[in-house]
C-alpha cells in the first residue's frame, strides 16, 4: 500500500536555459513529486504515458520505491519544450503535444483507495476533482495549479479547491486567482474557501505558508550552481507531502521541499536529484535551518 497519491503528467520535455541545453528528457509533474516524496515516504503514480517510452525508462523511480500501477499505456507521451532567459523564475513554453494526455483519464488502482495523503499535481481541475472522489478516505489534500487552469476555468478550479486542504501555487497565479497583488490579501482569501493552509511559492526566494494562526516564510537555498529550475516547484509539493506524511510538521516539510527542489536545480531533469542521498539532503536541511538562526 502506498502513503501518498500523485496524480500528474509524465512527459518528455527539451529544455534551453543560458547554461545550456537538454533535449527528450524525462520529466512532468508526476515524476518529479514523485521522486521527491520518495525520500520520505512510499508514493503511487496516477499519470499517463505513451508507448514510445518504454517501462525500463521508469525503472529508477521503482527503484525508489515509487508505485507505477497507475500509470495508464497508450498513444504518445506528452512533450513540452521551454526556454528559460537569465530570469529564471518563469519557462517560455516554446512547444506543447498534448498527445495521449488530450484525452486521459485516471483510473485509481484499488491498492491506492486507502493511501491517507494526496498531491494533485498541475492538471486539469476536472481531473483532479475526479480523483478526489476516487480515494476513501484522505487525511490531506493538496493541490497544485497553475495560469492556465486559472485563466480557462477558473470556477472549476475554485469548485476543486474546495474540495482540498492545502493550496500550493506561485505568486503570480495567487495575484491573478484572487485578482489582487497583494500576497497576504490573496492568502486570505483562500483561506475564507475553507483551507487549513497556502502555500504561495516565489521562486529562488522561497515560500510562504498561511494559516489561520499565523504564517511562515521559508528561505530560497542560495544556489550558485543554477542549471534548470524546470521541475522545482513539483519537487517541493512531492517532498512537502512525504514528509508530511511521516511527521505532520508543515514547517519541515517546506524547509525539506526548499532543499529538494534546490538539488533539482543543479542539473537538467532529474540529473542531479538522481544523484542524492539522503545524508545530502539532511546536510542541506542543516545549512537552511542555520540561515534563520539569529
Amino acid at each position: 500500500m502506498v502513503d501518498v497519491v500523485i496524480l500528474g503528467t509524465i512527459g518528455i520535455d527539451t529544455l534551453k536555459t543560458p547554461f545550456g541545453t537538454a533535449e527528450d528528457v524525462i520529466g512532468g509533474s508526476a515524476v518529479y513529486s514523485s521522486y521527491a516524496a520518495s525520500f520520505f515516504s512510499k508514493p503511487g503514480m496516477i499519470s499517463i504515458k505513451g508507448t514510445d517510452l518504454k517501462e525500463e525508462e521508469l525503472s529508477f523511480l521503482k527503484e525508489r520505491g515509487v508505485s507505477l500501477e497507475g500509470i495508464k499505456t497508450e498513444g504518445s507521451t506528452f512533450k513540452w519544450s521551454g526556454e528559460y532567459e537569465f530570469d529564471m523564475n518563469e519557462a517560455k513554453t516554446l512547444k506543447t503535444e498534448l498527445n495521449s494526455l488530450a484525452t486521459f483519464r485516471p483510473q485509481i488502482p484499488q491498492s491506492y483507495k486507502e493511501a491517507k495523503y494526496l498531491f494533485l499535481g498541475n492538471m486539469d481541475p476536472q481531473l483532479q476533482i475526479e480523483v478526489i472522489e476516487s480515494v476513501k478516505n484522505p487525511e490531506l489534500i493538496i493541490m497544485d495549479t497553475m495560469n492556465f487552469w486559472i485563466e480557462s476555468q477558473k470556477e472549476k478550479v475554485i469548485e476543486a479547491i474546495k474540495k482540498v486542504d492545502i493550496l500550493v501555487l506561485n505568486d503570480g497565479e495567487a495575484r491573478q486567482l484572487f485578482e489582487t497583488p497583494n500576497l497576504i490579501k490573496a492568502a486570505k482569501d483562500a483561506l475564507q474557501l475553507g483551507l487549513k493552509a497556502v502555500i504561495i511559492k516565489k521562486g529562488e526566494h522561497g515560500s510562504l505558508l498561511f494559516t489561520k494562526e499565523g504564517h511562515f516564510n521559508c528561505p530560497g537555498y542560495p544556489l550558485e550552481n543554477l542549471v534548470d529550475p524546470t521541475g522545482c516547484g513539483d519537487c517541493f509539493g512531492g517532498s512537502f507531502i512525504g514528509y508530511y506524511a511521516k511527521t505532520k510538521d508543515m514547517r519541515k516539510a517546506m524547509v525539506y521541499g526548499s532543499v529538494i527542489a534546490s538539488y533539482n536545480a543543479e542539473g537538467f531533469g532529474l540529473e542531479n536529484l538522481r544523484k542524492i542521498t539522503e545524508q545530502d539532503v539532511e546536510g542541506r536541511y542543516r545549512e537552511m535551518v542555520a540561515l534563520r538562526e539569529f
